[in-house]
């Protein structure tokens, strides 16, 4: 049997032993978790690690040794540069600053989250065809409102070079433009600078400038003219024109013109009205699931 004396000092050592076993264990346990965090990581900023996976997805095949060890330091830099500058941040700036960007970071991720989700609701859902007759129909209601800021014109138009030997060939094709000539237009338009033979197409005045530079704001009153031909050259090349039609600043635009226009607002009113009528109904279902309550205040 023992005494009490050795009851006590057993007692003593079996509390010591283990104290000392959770020290051994959360030791064991602390270097466990440090280990696992370390594993793979490129790079430690404090608590925050940074792994061959994050920068993996920014990495293309065709990068040399040389050019993805260049890549992987820089990354890691810029990396490094960031965690410290926003330790530093939460470190010194106010608290009521940091509140503010917090509750910033929030709105925003529940913004980027809400609003994915109703594109891909609208784009699953919302009808995105549009009929003549809804074209036809705001077309005729806003024509007010689809007057010209810039002449445009229906044109068919060809660059040659300075040098070019079947010059006259070419304008006689160009004027007459039927299936033969178009034909024959086609089968030498490699030899070309430019072509546009889409004389349905209404082009701006600003583009004409650009594809055909000895026409000018100064001068577009002359060349720009209905069912007119003519030949122009610079020291790029030789512009053979011939004008279909012309509408001039402040006419109300063809419907072909704003056709596009017409699509994309009506596709867009289509849009937040499907949108609205989707907001009420989720809703409505979450009142009627008792998901959703407002507390009135007596």
């Amino acid at each position: 049997m023992f005494s009490a004396k050795q009851k006590t000092v057993q007692q003593h050592f079996k509390k010591g032993f283990a104290m000392c076993l959770c020290g051994l264990l959360l030791f064991s346990c602390d270097s466990f978790f440090k280990k696992k965090e370390e594993q793979g990581a490129l790079a430690r900023v404090g608590e925050s690690y940074l792994y061959d996976e994050d920068i993996r997805p920014f990495m293309t095949d065709g990068m040399s040794k040389s050019d993805s060890a260049s890549f992987v330091t820089n990354y890691i830099n810029n990396w490094a540069s960031k965690q410290l500058l926003l330790s530093k941040a939460k470190i010194n700036l106010p608290e009521e600053k940091l509140a503010e960007f917090d509750n910033l970071v929030s709105e925003y991720r529940v913004d980027l989250y809400t609003r994915a989700y109703k594109e891909a609701l609208v784009s699953q859902g919302a009808d995105s065809l549009i009929s003549t007759n809804q074209l036809e129909e705001f077309y005729e209601r806003e024509k007010e409102n689809f007057r010209l800021k810039e002449r445009i014109a229906q044109l068919r138009f060809i660059e040659i070079p300075n040098n070019f030997l079947d010059k006259n060939e070419v304008i006689k094709r160009l004027k007459s433009f039927k299936e033969a000539d178009v034909a024959y237009l086609d089968s030498i338009g490699v030899q070309f600078k430019k072509l546009h033979f889409n004389d349905s197409l209404w082009v701006k005045s600003s583009r004409i400038f650009e594809e055909i530079p000895p026409i000018t704001p100064e001068n577009q009153n002359k060349y720009l003219k209905k069912s007119q031909f003519f030949e122009l050259e610079d020291a790029n090349g030789v512009y053979l024109v011939k004008i279909e039609d012309v509408k001039d600043l402040n006419e109300i635009a063809p419907l072909s013109f704003v056709t596009p226009t017409i699509k994309q607002v009506l596709l867009s009113r289509r849009k937040i009205d499907y949108l609205r009528k989707l907001e009420t109904e989720i809703i409505d279902e979450a009142i009627k699931d008792k998901e959703f309550e407002v507390y009135t205040k007596d």
